[in-house]
């Protein structure tokens, strides 16, 4: 069974800088995509920024130049380093991950992240 697990939720301050990290059970060498998505309360959960297995990365322009995806093969982890956080960010952060050989996407449960003084 594929899991993927976010780590790293919590509180953060406005201004402020926060990363968290997202474990595959499986090597990411086998997946075409890997994906930060974001929902607050009341909205929906929208895609916040992506790493591709030919190397690529893309960032939504609400968090470009503040927000960096990474991956880590040989950890099999993907992380989002969060610089200059706003209170808009404030949202569970959900990590997806969509194998290459047959399309297959698996999330992880989420993880909350509080941007407040």
């Amino acid at each position: 069974q594929v899991q993927v697990m976010e780590y790293g939720g919590g509180l953060a301050q406005p201004g402020g800088s926060h990363n968290l990290s997202c474990a595959a059970s499986e090597t990411l060498f086998g997946v075409r995509t890997m994906e930060w998505y974001r929902q607050a309360p009341g909205n929906q959960r929208v895609l916040v920024a992506r790493t591709n297995i030919d190397g690529s990365r893309y960032v939504v322009d609400a968090v470009k130049g503040r927000f960096t995806v990474s991956r880590d093969y040989a950890k099999n982890t993907m992380y989002l380093q969060m610089n200059n956080l706003k209170p808009e960010d404030m949202a569970v952060y959900y990590c997806k991950m969509t194998r290459n050989y047959d399309g297959r996407e698996f999330w992880g449960k989420g993880t909350p992240v509080t941007v407040s003084s």
